[in-house]
């Protein structure tokens, strides 16, 4: 979220934080995947998950809007990205249900936490 406080560095966003927590419950999900999914599903979801800090991180060292809102939307697409992969892995039984909801309410409060990003970049462009 936006605040009226001056937020200095990208550390200091509580998107990028709840996006780095995603992550590294990713990571440590994706542990117990079978061995043969290690370069397969495991890899895509780390890669996706990590991706969105990331993104949030490079969207906040923009000088433009126009260029952070790319950044976001990015971040953004990453999450469903994320989201998608959850899902598969449940449907293989590499997660259970608990787990899968999880880490959707989790994408989900990052999805709103990145809408309101876009769109304060959205009305004040």
């Amino acid at each position: 979220m936006i605040d009226k406080e001056k937020i200095e560095r990208f550390e200091d966003m509580q998107v990028w934080q709840d996006a780095q927590n995603l992550a590294v419950s990713v990571y440590s999900l994706t542990k117990s995947f079978p061995t043969e999914e290690q370069y397969a599903l495991s890899n895509q979801m780390r890669r996706c998950s990590s991706s969105i800090s990331a993104n949030i991180a490079e969207g906040f060292g923009r000088k433009s809007s126009k260029d952070k809102s790319q950044f976001y939307r990015i971040a953004y697409g990453s999450l469903l990205e994320t989201k998608n992969f959850i899902y598969l892995a449940q449907r293989l039984n590499y997660i259970p249900e608990a787990t899968t909801a999880n880490l959707v309410n989790e994408i989900e409060s990052l999805q709103r936490q990145v809408n309101a990003i876009l769109g304060y970049f959205k009305n004040n462009a």
